[in-house]
């Protein structure tokens, strides 16, 4: 409980692991099935989209840098706008925002096979298409923190299964794509993707979304907290905009993690992802690299198991611990060592930081009230994802000046200061998982 919590909204807090309701399902049902269906789907068409855009751009005489732009304008547009649709999802129905993002995403993409298809590829075009994607996720990822604990009890159950959906769309989507690219055309790998977003709004559509705990209505654009209707008050966005703010700073252990998940960016995850894909390749080929990154996915699918059968007491102790395998990751490749032992690290470190986000998400899930619950994991999301481009940005110099192999040792350092950190802090290394009460492993 922190001071800005009434009893009532601990009250809520600690007795709700979602709307189902305590004589609800703790995971499966009819609608967590539909909601999990749509995020597996729609993960497995984002996993095919870098394939599908590098081949695609490629074929029609652009370099490297206009496939990097391409990517980037989608994931710029997300970071500028997903704290504004944290506010927009607690201020709306949230099932509805979702359908929108992904009828948006469906003729995005739908007019990017278009353009395959006929030969007209011009670059700022499908950069165009790719803001419009990032606008749309913006607006569809924070209510995905708030669906979840509304549909299962078992709130970390629940998010243990969707990161299962999550590791199993990065091992099969790349696959997928190579060979719809090799045997027909890149035009074919976006009307996929955007069939994924087809199934995904069906299953939104014909999902029952029960009321939002506390009595909060942040679905349907009900009565908003002081009696003012939803999207009317005047200087209403900008109030929920500070509000959200200031119940980030309230929890220590919420905005110390993301501080120092923020070094995490910079440091380990931004260089490791372009370094180690320089320092495989170029040692061993494209196969290799292939492999490592294969065992990397099959090691979020077993962290994602261990998520779902572990049940500590405290989630981000458990966490932090599990991230320090992350370790061998970088070490391996950056040591120069076979092509095995990089994947055994890379498997590794799939586990780690697989466990590490089913523990961080449902922590921020049920320990948040729900009124504020989207706009606190926009927060989150911008704050993680803020520093990445910079790690990406700065690994290239570094890599330069001493040598990409000592980047990738210092970021596997770091990488072990990183959790110690964490762990330093009382706030974090104490939280207490909401449902303390359960069976803790």
């Amino acid at each position: 409980m922190t001071g800005t919590e009434t009893p009532r909204e601990t009250a809520v807090r600690a007795g709700r692991g979602g709307g189902a309701g305590a004589t609800g399902p703790a995971v499966w049902s009819r609608d967590f099935a539909l909601f999990f269906t749509a995020r597996a789907v729609a993960a497995l068409g984002d996993t095919m989209l870098p394939v599908a855009l590098a081949a695609g751009l490629l074929a029609h005489g652009y370099g490297a840098g206009a496939v990097g732009g391409a990517m980037a304008s989608s994931a710029a547009a997300f970071a500028a706008l997903v704290v504004l649709g944290g506010v927009v999802a607690d201020r709306f129905s949230t099932r509805r925002l979702m359908i929108g993002a992904d009828l948006a995403r469906l003729v995005t993409q739908s007019l990017a096979a278009a353009l395959f298809f006929t030969g007209h590829v011009v670059l700022w075009q499908i950069c165009a298409i790719g803001v419009v994607n990032g606008v749309a996720a913006a607006v569809f990822q924070p209510g995905v923190a708030s669906t979840v604990p509304r549909l299962a009890r078992d709130v970390q159950g629940a998010n243990g299964a969707i990161r299962l959906a999550e590791s199993g769309a990065q091992l099969a989507g790349p696959a997928v794509a190579g060979l719809l690219v090799g045997f027909s055309s890149p035009g074919w790998v976006f009307v996929v993707h955007a069939a994924t977003y087809a199934v995904s709004a069906l299953c939104l559509l014909l999902l029952r979304l029960p009321a939002a705990p506390g009595g909060a209505d942040t679905a349907g654009g009900g009565p908003r907290p002081g009696g003012a209707p939803a999207g009317r008050r005047p200087g209403a966005f900008r109030a929920d905009l500070v509000q959200g703010w200031r119940e980030f700073r309230a929890r220590p252990w919420l905005w110390g993690v993301i501080a120092v998940w923020s070094l995490y960016m910079v440091a380990v995850w931004g260089p490791a992802v372009p370094l180690v894909a320089t320092e495989v390749v170029g040692h061993h080929g494209p196969r290799a690299y292939g492999l490592v990154n294969s065992a990397l996915g099959a090691g979020t699918v077993v962290g994602g198991l261990l998520a779902l059968r572990l049940r500590p007491r405290r989630m981000l102790r458990a966490g932090a611990l599990a991230l320090f395998v992350f370790f061998a990751f970088p070490a391996a490749v950056g040591a120069g060592l076979g092509v095995a032992a990089m994947a055994a690290g890379a498997a590794v470190a799939g586990a780690g930081i697989s466990f590490w986000g089913v523990m961080w998400a449902t922590s921020v899930q049920t320990q948040v009230p729900a009124d504020v619950l989207n706009r606190i994991h926009a927060y989150d999301v911008a704050g993680s994802l803020a520093m990445m481009p910079v790690g990406r940005a700065l690994a290239g110099p570094a890599a330069a000046a001493v040598g990409a192999d000592r980047v990738l040792l210092a970021a596997a350092a770091i990488s072990l200061v990183v959790p110690a950190v964490m762990l330093a802090v009382p706030a974090i290394r104490g939280l207490v998982r909401a449902d303390a009460g359960a069976p803790a492993s």
